[in-house]
């Protein structure tokens, strides 16, 4: 039977979680640092484990910022995770991650998502069904070509020692899982996504969530630094704050790993720490015809970049 290395895995994500927050501290300017909430799961919730959720609040660059690690145990699968894959039915099961979402302050420069996780599911006298998921995303207000460029050829570099067609796929699968059918829209200009990877083993099915996890602060600390001196005014902030209600509408609608934490009983401050700080709605909001705000939405379909 092939050998799951958890131990490796939770110290892979412990030390990513301290690489990002470092990183994120940097460029932020060294005026806030991520505040850290370790947390243990009640007895009687139904769950066991614990994490750690780290967020930098009201910084230079960043108006939040949350980079969660969770570690948790339970005795059966929530509906979100068995209707996906019926054959979890049943089963205990154990998940451990990295998930993190970056609100800036200036709306030049995107937000960003990324997490990396695993899943194993068990059962006496069965094999253990266990996979990787994970990617990252980002979700100009104002997007730049040469930043969107610079973010996809980090992505594919990650990918490439994976397979020719590895980057095809997973930046295809992240266009399609961001996505708001009542908008029409995708949330930002992509990036990666993937779920339920065994097929490759263990080893490199590892070693690619490795890839993926590393490949973030590659892909947008460069962008950040570009940016985040870029003077703004009232109306960039109300666009931004307007677009971020898109952000909102996705999590709470459509994503599976918001619901899976919900649904099995998670702690409910580090799932929502992916909520932007503030954010509002408009009713039939229609940018000007030609303006700046008038141009995200060109960005806002699946493209090759």
């Amino acid at each position: 039977m092939e050998l799951i290395d958890k131990e490796a895995i939770k110290a892979f994500l412990l030390g990513l979680q301290d690489r990002i927050c470092l990183a994120l501290e940097t460029v932020d300017g060294g005026s806030k640092a991520f505040i850290k909430d370790s947390w243990q799961r009640e007895p009687d919730s139904g769950l066991s484990g614990g994490g750690c959720s780290r967020v930098l609040k009201d910084g230079l660059v960043f108006e939040q910022g949350g980079v969660n690690f969770s570690h948790v145990k339970g005795q059966s699968m929530p509906a979100s995770a068995t209707a996906h894959r019926p054959e979890l039915a049943g089963r205990s099961f154990e998940a451990m991650g990295v998930s993190l979402v970056i609100h800036p302050k200036n709306p030049y420069v995107p937000t960003s998502h990324a997490n990396v996780r695993f899943f194993i599911a068990e059962k006496e006298g069965e094999k253990p069904i266990w996979w990787f998921g994970g990617g990252l995303d980002l979700t100009p207000f104002y997007p730049f070509d040469e930043d969107c460029r610079f973010w996809h050829e980090q992505a594919k570099k990650c990918c490439l020692p994976f397979g020719q067609h590895v980057y095809q796929e997973h930046k295809n699968w992240c266009d399609k899982y961001f996505y708001l059918p009542h908008r029409d829209e995708t949330r930002g200009v992509g990036g990666l996504f993937f779920d339920d990877l065994n097929q490759w083993g263990f080893e490199k099915s590892f070693n690619y969530l490795q890839a993926v996890g590393n490949c973030f602060i590659q892909a947008y600390v460069p962008i950040v630094e570009k940016r985040k001196a870029i003077p703004f005014g009232s109306r960039e902030r109300e666009f931004q704050l307007y677009r971020r209600g898109r952000y909102v509408e996705f999590n709470l609608v459509y994503d599976r790993g918001t619901l899976f934490g919900l649904q099995s009983g998670g702690r409910t401050e580090s799932i929502l720490m992916s909520m932007p700080p503030r954010v509002r709605w408009e009713y039939q909001y229609q940018p000007e015809d030609g303006s700046p705000e008038s141009q995200l939405q060109d960005y806002l379909v699946p493209r090759e970049w």
